[in-house]
């Protein structure tokens, strides 16, 4: 006897249910852990420290380069008219250095407060912040003239980052153990967060620009940071002194420089775990994408050398030997010269991105630190010496 039109319906509904549920087993089983899995490298046994908040981890959006915007010679228009320089600050000295790359000279020369650390940009790319550290104030220098201005207060400003969207100020309170939040217009303070680990001085922000990285130099460890609640999502202990911070051009990972371990950890930011580690040399100190966002450049700055590390690859691709001690500093905006401090022996080094060799040796103050070279290529600044998307 044939069914009716409602049994065989019944029936055929039945089975599409059947089917579905089969193959979502399926999938379920194939896609279990696929999340644990970066470029075939098994995660390191690191451990990583149950955070302090309960809040889930922000993903980063799939890019073919977060640098895309800082390529060679992409200049926003707001910026055009101001004259390249390369900033200089000198922590031994409180002073200023201001070096005109065209000519190789030093051509002003002023004070500042105490232990001058780095000298930023600010978000609209319109002033740079000299850090004041132990002077407990940011002084502001107007690019288009290379002058200071009157001093902000600020307390403990070893560094100093801006959020991606431009609302916070963001100091790093390396004396005090925090991470300062203030309103970017006002210098109000907005929130103040303990860091449960000593020496937090370098950062960086995920693609989506929702969430900070920041290394705890003096302690070994790594923290998270959602930028919108400003409470701390997670840690990660990778040991030795991390210290610089960069993001991959893809966005799925961060590179951290280590001083003691000498090298750079791979680090899985949204799940907090190390991936890998890439020996360098001595001192691993600062971090600078190439203009075309393929290469990261690595300051070792006890072996007074640079090494590149292929991003795509994560492997070193070349080691530039020219002694001193490179520091932190920054990459010509067409991308030819990298631009760095010798931090123990009062100098700043010149070299060919081409061919790695040593073009200029400038004398400075003592102790030249975080070194600005501007302007630089991008549409606004994240800080740091010029970080910039």
């Amino acid at each position: 006897m044939r069914s009716s039109p409602l049994v065989r319906g019944r029936s055929l509904i039945l089975v599409v249910f059947s089917v579905v549920g089969v193959l979502g087993l399926v999938a379920s089983a194939c896609s279990g852990g696929s999340d644990t899995k970066a470029k075939g490298v098994q995660p390191s046994t690191t451990a990583t420290t149950a955070a302090p908040t309960t809040a889930p981890p922000t993903t980063a959006g799939k890019l073919d380069n977060v640098y895309q915007f800082t390529q060679a010679n992409q200049l926003a228009p707001s910026v055009k008219d101001i004259p390249s320089r390369v900033y200089v600050p000198n922590s031994m000295s409180n002073t200023v250095d201001v070096i005109d790359p065209n000519t190789m000279a030093v051509i002003d020369h002023f004070p500042v407060k105490a232990l001058p650390q780095h000298v930023v940009p600010s978000y609209d790319m319109q002033t740079l912040y000299v850090n004041n550290n132990n002077g407990n104030t940011l002084t502001p220098i107007d690019p288009r003239t290379g002058k200071p201005g009157a001093d902000i207060p600020i307390d403990d400003p070893y560094n100093l980052y801006f959020s991606p969207d431009g609302t916070k100020a963001i100091v790093m309170a390396e004396r005090n153990n925090a991470v300062d939040f203030y309103d970017p217009k006002t210098w109000t303070l907005i929130k103040k967060v303990p860091i449960p680990h000593s020496g937090v001085n370098h950062a960086e922000f995920t693609a989506d620009g929702k969430t900070m990285v920041a290394s705890c130099e003096f302690s070994g460890f790594l923290v998270r940071i959602d930028l919108d609640t400003m409470a701390i999502t997670g840690e990660l202990n990778v040991g030795g002194k991390p210290v610089d911070v960069k993001l991959s051009p893809d966005g799925s990972v961060m590179f951290n420089a280590n001083e003691t371990k000498d090298g750079v950890t791979v680090v899985d930011w949204a799940n907090m775990r190390e991936l890998e580690f890439i020996p360098t040399a001595k001192g691993a100190h600062g971090l600078y994408p190439s203009r075309d966002g393929k290469q990261l450049y690595v300051t070792n700055r006890g072996a007074g050398s640079v090494s590149v590390i292929d991003f795509a690859s994560r492997k070193v691709a070349g080691t530039w030997q020219f002694g001193g001690s490179p520091d932190m500093g920054g990459v010509s905006s067409d991308g030819k010269q990298l631009w760095l401090t010798g931090r123990y022996n009062a100098e700043v080094y010149g070299i060919s991105t081409r061919s790695g060799k040593l073009l200029h040796r400038i004398h400075v103050g003592n102790g030249p630190h975080g070194m600005c070279v501007w302007p630089q290529p991008g549409r606004y600044s994240i800080g740091h010496t010029g970080i910039l998307r």
